[in-house]
């Protein structure tokens, strides 16, 4: 789930890239009781071939070069200040992962070694001890940064990892933003969502129609308007309108899913269809969402059969395996189960696309490939991907190309 009450965006601010921690020794020199791991001295040589520099100069000479240091398999970290402690954490697998760093003795300088795997990411962060407590801070060495709803992380990306150059700014013509205001009986209240037309929009020639859930977030955290903007003016998909959905309730609307999936398909895509040039076949509407917007896009085009003919989703968080409701005990999970028993109950949804995404470091990732192998064996034609990653908008992301193309070219293989 993208909001849920996970503080890692909230932790004390800490270093930021050119600020300098302390590197005085604290009064005492702390002995580390842990062995010297075998990697240390590798480690340390591979960062500095001609010995570490004193205290003093740490800071400087882990800024002169690109942090952490990447090469196949793994991944160097380093960190210079007073500490009593440094741990690298990692949201992957449901959990938090704290690695510690190591000292190295008769230094300022804190070193990990991470066994990884090429062409992925992850993102974190420090975790450092002073004085009994701990606060958690960004990596100073590293610049690379990622936003969600909660703060920012450090990004780690592996050796091989390329952020695509469809989302970046090239000069491809650029769509706009509008707002737009939807009447809705289900909610007692206007809703407003935000409209995504491509460059030179022609209000006689009918779009395909894709409907994105939390479509603000992923236009503030996963660069949607500029990636759509150069995949249209690339050709790798064809000009579309889309519908940004952006809910303050998600928790409670998304995995409920009745009255979202009545607003999307009697509210929002009439007031849509009246406005915007917007294809009326079904195989020309996307829905597509992250994590619990992939539960109310499922949702709808499951409580709506033959509306949306065309799915995106990203690290839902599905329950397939009821054996896993013993470890899941939050309500939400307990809602999408019974979304994925009905459909297992209900008649096929042939005629529908699916693509379905996930990261290997989330703790779904097996329920996503179950829910692709549930979605077949109901007549869905699905694509399923995978990406060494987590459940962060970087990922989601960086699957969007293959997922709109996947959707939209109905002659793909």
């Amino acid at each position: 789930m993208t909001r849920t009450s996970r503080s890692r965006g909230k932790s004390p601010r800490g270093h930021q890239r050119g600020q300098r921690p302390s590197s005085r020794r604290p009064a005492m020199t702390l002995h580390d009781p842990r062995p010297v791991p075998d990697w240390l001295s590798d480690a340390t040589a591979a960062l500095f071939p001609d010995g570490v520099p004193p205290s003093d100069a740490l800071f400087e000479a882990l800024s002169a070069r690109p942090m952490p240091m990447t090469a196949p398999g793994h991944v160097i970290f380093a960190w210079t200040g007073e500490a009593e402690g440094v741990d690298l954490l990692r949201w992957i697998h449901a959990g938090v992962d704290r690695v510690p760093y190591v000292r190295v003795p008769d230094t300022d300088l804190w070193v990990l070694h991470l066994p990884v795997q090429d062409g992925g990411r992850f993102e974190y962060k420090l975790a450092v001890r002073r004085h009994g407590h701990e606060h958690w801070e960004l990596d100073p060495f590293n610049p690379n940064r990622a936003g969600d709803p909660f703060g920012e992380n450090s990004v780690c990306r592996t050796w091989g990892y390329e952020r695509p150059d469809w989302t970046r700014r090239t000069g491809a013509p650029a769509g706009k933003l509008e707002p737009l205001a939807v009447d809705s009986p289900t909610f007692g209240h206007a809703r407003h969502e935000s409209v995504y037309l491509p460059a030179g929009y022609d209000a006689q020639a009918p779009y395909p129609l894709v409907v994105i859930h939390d479509g603000l977030d992923y236009d503030s955290y996963a660069d949607l308007t500029v990636s759509l903007d150069n995949l249209i003016g690339a050709g790798d998909i064809p000009p579309l309108v889309a519908v940004l959905i952006q809910t303050a309730h998600r928790m409670e609307e998304y995995p409920r899913g009745r009255r979202h999936a009545r607003y999307v398909v009697d509210e929002l895509l009439p007031t849509v269809t009246r406005r915007y040039a917007v294809s009326d076949r079904p195989r020309d509407r996307v829905l597509m969402g992250a994590s619990l917007g992939a539960v109310a896009s499922l949702a709808t085009a499951f409580r709506y059969p033959g509306t949306f003919g065309g799915l995106i989703l990203k690290s839902g968080s599905f329950i397939v395996d009821e054996e896993a409701l013993r470890h899941r005990p939050h309500p939400v999970f307990h809602r999408t189960a019974r979304l994925v028993r009905a459909m297992r109950r209900a008649p096929a949804l042939t005629g529908t696309r699916a693509f379905v995404s996930t990261g290997e470091l989330e703790g779904l990732a097996d329920e996503n490939r179950a829910l692709a192998d549930l979605l077949r064996d109901r007549g869905v034609d699905v694509q399923f991907k995978s990406a060494w990653d987590g459940h962060h908008w970087h990922n989601w992301r960086d699957q969007l190309r293959d997922g709109l193309m996947w959707v939209l070219h109905h002659d793909a293989t």
